[in-house]
């Protein structure tokens, strides 16, 4: 079963919703449904709002700095090494049994 990839919304359309939940006075379900988003979302961004934090994901992340892209970087490397490094170690035991004379008659 395929997974359905949940949808991004930005800035400007939550700060709409939210501004059109607070108008209309519906309950969060009704505003959702009409806005097709989910009751949760729009209940999360009612919430954020009112406490003055509402951001689209991934906005409230803080950049990386070069230090920190370089480690991701090399620990990326490494754990692809590690892997290759797995790899061989398995086909040169498989090629050696194979090599080695049959002690079964």
């Amino acid at each position: 079963m395929e997974r359905v990839p949940r949808p991004q919304y930005t800035r400007e359309f939550r700060e709409h919703a939210v501004q059109l939940f607070l108008k209309q006075k519906l309950p969060i379900q009704d505003a959702a449904r009409s806005l097709t988003m989910s009751g949760k979302t729009l209940k999360n961004s009612v919430g954020r709002a009112r406490r003055g934090q509402l951001v689209t994901p991934g906005e409230s992340r803080r950049p990386v700095t070069e230090l920190e892209a370089e480690l991701s970087r090399l620990k990326r490397d490494l754990a692809e090494e590690r892997m290759e490094r797995d790899i061989l170690e398995k086909a040169t035991t498989y090629i050696a049994k194979a090599q080695l004379p049959s002690t079964r008659s």
